[in-house]
């Protein structure tokens, strides 16, 4: 029997990246925590994981930047995406009530995604952690009644807590785009509608941005979405990361790439993927940052 696939993701186990790998691949790959986004992609490129899963966007709190540089500094590929409705859960210790509360660890990111919620606490202090899964792995191992953590109910059930409030989130439409990597690009099966991130950038001058995208305008190319991001080395020059309906091997995607690298100074290729089934998941039904 061949062995698993080893899958690497940030986080505890019960954080939402894993739940994304496990909706990506299935449960019988061998999903491997890792302390840092670098780890993934460090450990992918020197075949010590197979794939790995991060994310680079979520619906309220915006792009996770440091995996936008990470995909530009290592020679990886984009292969598959995954949209990941996220719940947050706030968690204490069993028998914690919530107005003994003064302490709120988590991720950053889901700190944001409950601001609302949090401001309704009063006397909170407020803890950013690497880890949502992580946090709550922290406060139980504290023993400390005051302390609580933002977090799936998966992490709850994982660490033996206590759910104090489900969907603890400001927003209900809450979703995280996750995104697998991989040392080989992926060629999605004929019919399936496929999706390139494209990275580039080109001297500072007027127009440049106009004319870039006037390649994607041009052939009626959908951009669902546009990023940039400083330039290492360069002060005040950006690489520009795009999301563009289709393949770049072929068809209107490969002439509109031919003419963005007449204009710029580099353009590269992230990855032609399928793009994400429209049926979102639900963080709380199991696939439980």
């Amino acid at each position: 029997m061949a062995a698993p696939l080893r899958i690497g993701y940030q986080g505890e186990p019960g954080a939402y990246s894993e739940a994304a790998t496990r909706a990506l691949f299935g449960d019988e790959v061998e999903a491997v925590p890792c302390d840092t986004f670098d780890q993934v992609f460090e450990q992918v490129e020197s075949g010590a994981f197979d794939r790995g899963v991060v994310p680079v966007e979520n619906s309220l709190a915006g792009s996770i930047h440091r995996n936008y540089d990470l995909l530009l500094q290592h020679t990886l590929h984009i292969t598959a995406e995954h949209n990941l409705r996220v719940s947050h859960c706030l968690i204490a210790h069993p028998g914690a009530r919530m107005e003994d509360l003064r302490h709120v660890y988590s991720h950053p990111q889901a700190l944001a995604q409950c601001e609302q919620s949090l401001s309704a606490l009063p006397g909170i202090e407020i803890h950013a952690t690497y880890d949502t899964a992580g946090s709550v792995k922290m406060v139980k191992e504290s023993g400390d009644l005051t302390a609580a953590a933002i977090a799936s109910a998966r992490a709850a059930e994982i660490y033996g807590m206590q759910v104090l409030v489900h969907q603890f989130e400001d927003e209900k439409a809450n979703y995280t785009r996750f995104v697998a990597i991989s040392r080989e690009p992926a060629t999605p099966a004929p019919g399936v509608e496929a999706k390139t991130t494209v990275a580039f950038a080109g001297v500072n001058r007027p127009g440049l941005l106009w004319r870039c995208l006037s390649a994607f305008a041009l052939r009626d190319i959908d951009l669902s979405k546009i990023e940039s991001r400083p330039l290492k080395g360069v002060p005040w020059q950006y690489v520009f990361y795009v999301d563009m309906g289709g393949a770049s091997q072929e068809g209107p995607g490969k002439r509109a790439l031919d003419q963005l690298r007449e204009m710029t100074t580099f353009v590269r290729v992230l990855g032609t993927y399928a793009r994400a089934d429209s049926t979102l998941v639900d963080s709380e039904q199991g696939q439980g940052e």
